[in-house]
């Protein structure tokens, strides 16, 4: 899977750079929309700018005229040096209070959209289907809202202002020192065209290097979050240092990376640096013999060297922006490819679970036939017919990989059947809202993720608006209650990351709680008591007995004592359902798969 996300990568740095000149900048524009909101504070960013360059490009003018007063050749309305010197003064302050006001509402607007940007992302991450999630792995995901988000934020408060000083300080310089000498700068232009002809192949070349850098650190970021995710699995199998090879080599790539992208980078700086100093000699001499021949004063002349410098430090910094700003155009790239992927069709409108219509929870299969976006070559699901009552309780049970995760998985819509179709209340569930759908099913899964706060928010999870009495009364009805007061914060427990601070039984029991203060009209079980040990089993089967009471139930069970009271047991085989019947009609059928199995785990008990 890696390999391919490298691959994708690979390709997407192909048509990035292919593409740079027309669709990488106008996808990069895109961005700027999260600045319209801001756009006043974002004016006035940019006229302190303006005001803070310009500023700046009046020293090298009072700088020269301070020369020509001390050395009496002074020709302006001020010819008082220490008038002169106060001046500059004034100016480095004047220079200084823009500069100040230009952070300062830069920030504001690049905090802003940037958050605005985080916000939208994590919202188009939770709308985004589970297949978007198959495709790729989570450290690739963060990255996006993370590394690139970073890129963008920089390219909003540091790239784009320093691009503008820097371009202004070009062409206001050039303008001032064609005016203070057309010999010399017609002179000291002349180096320019091969300058600018370099930085355009420089930046390119650095622009793609940077993209494989943030490539290569997203899939370190892959690997940390796999490692972290599994570290119990890390540990059992003492792959602590596997892991740490591993991402030593994927760090390694990426340094090599960064490192040929600094050589680059370093290679150009160099060759501006001594290009530009050389440049300056050059205009020293050629000024010295100018002002020698009484054509420029000692003053304009100084002026003129601060301008070239200025004007040389434009063009040496206006290389690495550029680098910069492809950069962050590889960044908004990203960004915008998950900003245009397709959401579920969920009901924004309603906020809470209480708004959601409720449904009788009558449920039909009819033909379903279904592959999984990531292995269309293998049928999971063939030719399924199933009818389940408002109220009735059915069990599917079969050996592993039969296809009874992805009965109810098809159910909840995580995927789209390809074939047939499924109704509820006799409605096709690709014309119901996902939110009216997923309100109305409740899951207690094999293994219970909880989220890393407290007991009440975590049952609380099932209805966020719910009463304190609701979720005490939820608890009660899950068995969990007593074990919930057993500790000294009760209900302000921290379950720890994942929930690991609680045992297995305890965090079923909390699941169940979730489930019950959901009070939804289908109820999936999905092995839920699978991996519990008898006491925590029996305090569970209790608990989910509550559960299903006057509930639509599908029971996914692996231990086949669990489901003796469901109306209906089917056997799935194969992708089939190739057996149907109550507990006793099975297991009197000695040849029927329900049979063996029921054989099988009475001879391993």
């Amino acid at each position: 899977m890696a390999k391919r996300g490298i691959g994708l990568n690979s390709a997407q740095e192909k048509e990035g750079r292919k593409s740079i000149s027309k669709e990488s900048f106008r996808r990069g524009l895109r961005i700027f929309s999260y600045v319209l909101p801001y756009k006043y504070k974002f004016i006035v960013g940019l006229i302190f700018l303006v005001l803070s360059s310009l500023t700046m490009m009046v020293f090298p003018f009072i700088t020269g005229k301070l020369v020509d007063s001390s050395t009496g050749n002074a020709d302006w309305f001020l010819k008082d040096i220490n008038m002169i010197a106060l001046g500059l003064f004034a100016v480095i302050l004047l220079q200084g209070t823009f500069s100040f006001f230009r952070v300062y509402f830069f920030a504001q607007v690049s905090e802003n959209a940037v958050a605005d940007i985080r916000r939208d992302l994590y919202t188009k991450f939770v709308s985004l289907p589970i297949s978007f999630y198959e495709k790729r792995r989570v450290g690739e995901i963060t990255s996006r809202i993370t590394t690139d988000v970073a890129q963008v934020q920089d390219a909003f408060s540091i790239t784009l202002a320093e691009l503008f000083r820097q371009v202004t300080t070009l062409v206001v310089g050039i303008g001032i020192i064609m005016w203070t000498s057309i010999k010399l700068s017609m002179f000291m232009l002349a180096t320019f065209p091969v300058l600018v002809a370099l930085a355009l192949v420089f930046g390119r070349r650095i622009k793609g290097l940077a993209k494989k850098t943030q490539d290569e650190l997203a899939n370190t970021n892959v690997i940390v979050e796999e490692t972290l995710q599994a570290i119990s699995t890390v540990k059992a199998f003492t792959n602590e240092f596997f892991e740490v090879g591993r991402y030593k080599a994927s760090l390694g790539r990426a340094v090599t990376t960064a490192l040929s992208a600094a050589y680059y980078r370093g290679a150009f700086i160099t060759f501006i640096i001594v290009g530009l100093f050389g440049g300056i000699i050059l205009v020293i001499w050629y000024g010295a013999t100018l002002v020698h021949n009484g054509d420029l004063t000692i003053g304009d002349l100084t002026s003129f060297i601060i301008y070239t410098v200025f004007i040389g430090a434009s063009v040496g910094g206006l290389g690495e922006i550029y680098g910069k700003v492809q950069a962050s155009l590889g960044a908004t790239e990203r960004i915008q490819e998950i900003l245009n992927e397709t959401e579920e069709p969920t009901d924004k409108s309603i906020k809470a679970l209480s708004e959601v219509p409720k449904v009788h929870g009558n449920i039909t299969y009819s033909n379903v036939a279904f592959s999984y976006p990531t292995r269309t070559d293998v049928q999971v699901l063939r030719d399924i017919n199933l009818n389940i009552r408002s109220g009735e309780k059915i069990a599917l049970v079969g050996p592993s990989g039969a296809g009874k995760s992805t009965i109810v998985q098809l159910l909840m819509r995580f995927y789209d059947v390809q074939h047939g179709g499924i109704t509820v209340d006799n409605m096709d569930i690709r014309d119901m809202n996902l939110t009216t759908l997923r309100g109305n099913i409740g899951i207690v899964p094999q293994e219970v993720l909880l989220f890393g706060g407290t007991i009440r928010e975590n049952i609380a999870y099932g209805r966020p608006e719910a009463t304190e009495d609701e979720i005490i009364l939820a608890a009660k009805k899950a068995n969990a209650y007593n074990f919930i007061e057993a500790f000294p914060e009760g209900l302000d427990t921290l379950v720890g990351e994942r929930g690991i601070k609680l045992s297995g039984g305890q965090r079923q029991r909390v699941a169940i709680a979730r489930a019950i203060l959901k009070n939804p009209a289908i109820l999936i079980l999905d092995e839920a008591t699978s991996s519990l040990d008898s006491e925590s089993e029996q305090l569970v089967q209790q608990a989910m007995d509550e559960l299903m009471k006057d509930r639509t139930t599908i029971v996914i069970a692996h231990r086949l004592a669990t489901i003796r009271k469901v109306d209906k047991i089917l056997v799935i085989d194969g992708g089939e359902i190739v057996e149907v019947g109550s507990h006793d009609e099975l297991s009197n059928n000695n040849d029927g798969i329900y049979a063996n199995l029921l054989r099988l785990q009475f001879e391993l008990s």
